[in-house]
């Protein structure tokens, strides 16, 4: 068997992939859990060399596909995979996590497993299909180092974690270079999607597309009888997207959070009746998963009767990848504000203590409706419709600049396609926005095809009422009103950035350029101009300011 020299040969605690390019702790979502499961690392390549070195003797391969990582996601895909007709062969790095496996839920299916990594690697068929289900940042640059030494040219490894797409880019680049064909894929559903069928996005280096097909289209999820699971593009394409599914995941539950907040306090509903209309909601154009919880989470009692729903703290959590999809778009220069906006929303949210203390002091209005509250509610069902619409197309509008920045073929028909089943955000609306780029792969923006174009103005009425009724009841709405005002703000033709401009040019000399009817000798079309807006004569100069 070829064996390829590894860059962490002595502790897996340094970094082990370029060391120019070490991995950022920071990247790991959790920073507390990040440094727990560090700590449980160290130690972890001498303990597995140890393993390692032992006298394997003949191991026969019979392994189609092999999993790392043994919580519950791994546990349920490969549990999905052996209901699929592969053998899979598992491994975790707390070994008797394995035997307990085999002996509870992989008892009598095609599992098997292995103590060691070599052991693990021997009982892959080759080209070996190896996938890492571990905590996104360095564990899994380690645990690539560790499986280096018993790899073959042309086997594959798959990071199926939440990896940031800058580290899915550097680990194809550098297990290229050795022969490894590395492959980022997103995976999305949770458990239930892990055990019966998830989303799968995956990317990176497209030779090993051939050899893993079968497996991931197979253990994927099926919308009318198409897999939920489509080669997305080179490089760290497969977690970019899921990256962005994951932001656009923030939007739509933010969308609904507010809808509730507009329901409870601003028509003053019941848990029973919030309920009904989610549900009555999730049989038309809202028809999705998110929608569906929602509806049984407003039906939930707590043992004493009571909504279990209204003891829960408000402050909510999130793990980063809603805030790498904001940074991503700043960065890009893409207005994807409705995700910017979710973002924010948590952050305020988590100021708790401080907003105890501001609602003493911060005066406001308050909701007092009487009124036709069907009337609000189909108003509200038409500005969650339509600022979803807006946060799609704004997702779509992010990933057509990334695939213009890093070259990537992106196909939005099937990234679409792949979100329309097994993953968070699945809804019947995907199969309108699939049909959309399908129509046009070439289509600019989503809110040029024709269903979409009706489909908002159709909306916008209620839209309008919706973020009126916020504003004057002293309801927070901001991702209604954010997507509201990026509607408006691009379908009009001149925008006050002409002062913008202006003003920069005023105190920073950073120049501007005339609209094409104004343009002449003095003020040349396309070139950059700087006036002496003072009209005093002197200089001004850009060394101070760079807004």
């Amino acid at each position: 068997m070829k064996r390829f020299p590894t860059l962490a040969t002595t502790k897996l605690s340094t970094a082990t992939s370029v060391d120019s390019d070490k991995l950022d702790d920071s990247t790991n979502f959790a920073t507390s859990k990040s440094n727990t499961a560090q700590r449980r690392l160290t130690g972890l390549k001498d303990q597995l060399v140890k393993e390692n070195t032992a006298d394997m003797g003949d191991v026969e391969a019979v392994g189609d596909f092999g999993l790392i990582g043994l919580a519950v996601m791994g546990q349920n895909l490969i549990l999905n995979a052996a209901d699929h007709g592969f053998t899979v062969v598992a491994f975790n790095r707390t070994v008797a996590k394995v035997d307990r496996f085999l002996e509870n839920e992989a008892k009598g299916k095609s599992i098997v497993g292995a103590h060691s990594i070599e052991e693990f690697v021997k009982k892959l068929k080759t080209p070996r299909r190896m996938m890492l289900l571990v905590m996104a940042g360095k564990p899994v640059d380690d645990f690539i180092e560790t499986l280096l030494p018993f790899c073959e040219k042309g086997d594959i490894i798959i990071d199926g974690g939440n990896s940031h797409y800058p580290d899915t880019n550097r680990r194809t680049k550098y297990l290229r270079e050795k022969g490894i064909r590395f492959v980022g894929s997103g995976v999305s559903g949770g458990e239930e999607g892990a055990r019966y069928g998830p989303s799968i996005m995956p990317g990176g280096n497209e030779e090993a597309w051939p050899y893993i097909k079968d497996v991931l289209q197979g253990i994927s999820a099926k919308s009318d009888g198409e897999a939920c699971c489509q080669w997305v593009g080179d490089d760290g394409a497969g977690h970019y997207v899921k990256m962005v599914h994951n932001g656009i995941e923030y939007g739509d539950m933010q969308l609904i959070s507010e809808a509730y907040d507009i329901m409870k306090r601003g028509l003053g509903m019941s848990g029973k009746e919030m309920g009904d209309t989610f549900a009555e909601w999730n049989k038309g154009v809202l028809d999705s998963f998110l929608i569906e919880i929602t509806r049984d989470i407003m039906y939930f009692n707590d043992d004493d009767g009571e909504p279990l729903l209204e003891k829960i703290m408000d402050a909510a959590g999130q793990k980063g990848t809603g805030k790498w999809t904001a940074i991503n778009a700043l960065d890009m220069g893409m207005p994807v504000t409705l995700i910017g906006e979710a973002v924010f929303a948590r952050c305020l949210s988590s100021l708790k203590a401080e907003r105890v203390r501001a609602s003493k002091k911060l005066e406001g209005p308050k909701p007092n409706f009487s009124g036709n509250k069907k009337e609000v509610l189909d108003n509200l069902r038409d500005a969650l419709y339509a600022s979803k619409i807006i946060s799609y197309a704004q997702g779509f509008m992010l990933m057509q600049a990334a695939a213009k920045e890093y070259s990537w073929k992106l196909q939005k028909p099937e990234i679409a396609l792949m979100w329309r089943g097994g993953c968070i955000i699945r809804s019947v609306f995907l199969k309108d926005i699939t049909k959309a780029f399908r129509s046009n792969p070439d289509l600019e923006n989503l809110l040029f095809d024709d269903f979409f174009n009706k489909a908002i103005h159709e909306a916008q009425a209620g839209w309008r009422d919706i973020v009126s009724k916020g504003a004057l009841w002293g309801i927070p709405t901001p991702a209604f009103s954010t997507a509201l005002s990026f509607f408006d703000g691009y379908r009009t033709e001149d925008l006050p950035a002409n002062l913008l401009q202006a003003q920069r040019d005023y105190f920073g000399a950073h120049t501007f350029r005339i609209k094409p009817k104004y343009a002449n000798e003095k003020y040349p079309e396309g070139k950059d101009i700087h006036v002496n807006w003072t009209g005093r004569g002197g200089n001004v100069s850009a060394s101070t300011y760079t807004a």
